[in-house]
């Protein structure tokens, strides 16, 4: 296994130049570059058909691509398949587990996949049962879990293997707050750890609680990219809030800032809680529009700048609301294998007793 770089001279966990694939005249991915950091969370948004599933499918080894390449913990994803297979974990879109095996059993025979002994398959096994609230369940066959027990053991059983690189494709799709707050916390710890995050979700929060740097994908190409205040900033710049002291007074600092002209300040506005609004570009701005007020002898109870939501970024970069932008059940961009919750290209038996 080799060592990468990234351009800023980090380690790359991940990282693809000029990624290509077709289904038929589709073009689910069109020339992506990208790079993960090692031990960061890199997610990815993007509306329905945009290629997101595909990208993970090609990174786990599950597709081919039509043409670029692909690099995971320093393995050829073309070239190394086996040896990747063993350092990475993957959770789709939908809960895949052996539904007559019971909770305990399907842990336990992932870890055996993974060349893990009885004994550490087994206590890692619990474990993670207990981590994702799943302990006193774990007797009972899957066919009898909810659906958001089967989706909290398929992430358990993706995570089993302390993978070096873990795709999640929609992982917290139908969970209730509570658990997709432990399914946070453990993709946290594990990034804590030293694991590498690819992140596919719809969910805004959940990007902006985990993602370190996000990347914007549209029908197969990179449209944006950065951290999350960067593409908030790219945007539309800051609005700058302020609550005059005299609830009566906003009216007349608004037209005060209006009236000024201001180098680059498009004007300003009032809302009905009394805040006087302004759109503003840079620290020179917010400074003129608050020396222009202590000069007119307007009084400021409170100021405040506010970045764009992530939900107004996605907007703007795709021309989708976020809510409209949810993959369909068979996947984003394209027929293909379903997703398994451990990568491995082994299919033996394996004694599940435990």
């Amino acid at each position: 296994m080799t060592t990468r770089l990234t351009e800023n001279g980090g380690t790359a966990a991940v990282e693809v130049r000029g990624l290509v694939k077709h289904y038929g005249p589709t073009k689910a991915l069109d020339g992506v570059d990208l790079e993960v950091r090692q031990g960061t969370v890199l997610g990815v948004l993007g509306p329905n058909g945009a290629g997101k599933t595909t990208l993970v499918r090609v990174l786990s080894t599950l597709v081919r691509p039509d043409a670029g390449s692909a690099h995971v913990a320093g393995y050829d994803v073309l070239k190394q398949p086996r040896q990747l297979r063993r350092v990475i974990g993957m959770t789709g879109q939908y809960a895949s587990v052996d539904e007559k095996l019971s909770g305990r059993e399907n842990l336990y025979m992932i870890g055996r996949l993974l060349d893990l002994p009885r004994k550490e398959a087994r206590s890692r096994a619990d474990e993670l049962l207990e981590r994702f609230s799943l302990t006193e369940a774990a007797k009972r066959p899957a066919m009898q879990y909810s659906g958001g027990m089967r989706r909290r053991l398929d992430l358990a059983a993706s995570m089993i293997g302390r993978p070096a690189v873990l795709y999640l494709d929609e992982p917290t799709t139908g969970l209730d707050p509570r658990t997709r707050n432990e399914v946070w916390e453990e993709v946290q710890r594990m990034v804590a750890e030293g694991a590498t995050v690819l992140l596919t979700t719809q969910y805004m929060e959940e990007a902006e609680q985990l993602a370190h740097e996000l990347t914007v994908i549209d029908r197969g190409r990179i449209i944006a990219g950065g951290k999350v205040a960067e593409l908030k900033a790219k945007v539309g710049g800051r609005t700058l809030r302020i609550r005059p002291s005299e609830a009566a007074e906003a009216a007349g600092m608004a037209a005060a800032i209006a009236e000024a002209g201001l180098d680059g300040v498009a004007g300003a506005r009032t809302d009905d809680d009394g805040l006087v609004s302004v759109p503003i570009l840079s620290d020179d701005q917010l400074t003129a529009v608050v020396g222009l007020l202590g000069a007119r002898g307007f009084g400021i109870a409170h100021i405040e700048t506010h970045l764009p939501s992530l939900d107004e970024v996605f907007l703007a970069v795709t021309g989708q609301k976020a809510s409209a932008a949810e993959d369909k059940p068979t996947g984003d961009d394209g027929p293909g294998p379903a997703a398994p919750h451990s990568m491995t290209d082994a299919q033996q038996n394996v004694e599940v007793s435990v």
